[in-house]
């Protein structure tokens, strides 16, 4: 798996498919090991119809959430607009910026997808594995997958997101009363119901967990701080 893991992020679709099929036979999906002592929250922010784009993680300490580091990393988007292949556009700003982090964290939590994906391989599972940390995919809409029925109206309220075949590959949770859900996914060592426990704990007053309102809000800021500059 090595030469594969470790693969140019500049290929072309066809390899990116092919890829994404050949990694996802190595994510590891389980409970997690220990209580995450800290939490990222990771995202990118990418200009109108551009090629520039920031990727950022924000760490933060549990269960207090004090803000201890963030990284942020910006460059030009080389891989085509692809829907299912958006990790091989932006994965390497979010690789980058995690290597700048001082304090890595224990647990990452992604604006994206990770299991719930057609190929069962999106950003959170790219980037879980390939940086060999605990992630989450929580997206504000649905990628690929179908629940039986809608989650009730309280939070914490979920069900199983399902693949055509029947696979319970994420959930569709209810993070705040009478709000829209989100939709869930484990990347990478971490299961579904462990996924669910961890986004809702980092929610508090909004839709989406801190840690991603967070990063949505920095990576923001920084791309239009590097383009004046």
């Amino acid at each position: 798996m090595t030469d594969s893991l470790h693969h140019s992020w500049e290929i072309a679709p066809p390899e990116a498919v092919r890829l994404q099929k050949a990694l996802e036979k190595h994510l590891a999906l389980h409970p997690l090991s220990a209580a995450p002592k800290t939490i990222a929250g990771a995202d990118i922010s990418c200009e109108w119809r551009g090629r520039f784009g920031v990727g950022g993680m924000v760490v933060f300490s549990w269960p207090d959430m004090g803000l201890i580091d963030e990284s942020f990393y910006g460059g030009d988007l080389r891989f085509p607009y692809v829907p299912g292949l958006l990790s091989f556009r932006e994965g390497f700003l979010l690789e980058e910026a995690f290597l700048g982090l001082r304090e890595k964290p224990d647990l990452i939590i992604f604006d994206g997808q990770g299991t719930a994906h057609p190929r069962g391989f999106g950003i959170a599972s790219h980037l879980g594995l390939r940086l060999g940390v605990p992630s989450i995919g929580c997206a504000k809409s649905r990628l690929f997958g179908e629940a039986a029925e809608p989650p009730g109206e309280e939070k914490g309220d979920w069900r199983y997101l399902r693949s055509p075949d029947g696979l319970e590959i994420g959930a569709v949770l209810r993070t705040r009363r009478g709000v829209k859900p989100v939709y869930v996914s484990p990347g990478h060592l971490i299961d579904i119901e462990d996924s669910v426990r961890w986004v809702l704990a980092a929610t508090s007053r909004y839709r989406l967990p801190e840690v991603i309102r967070a990063a949505h809000r920095r990576v923001g800021e920084e791309r239009k701080k590097r383009k004046r500059a």
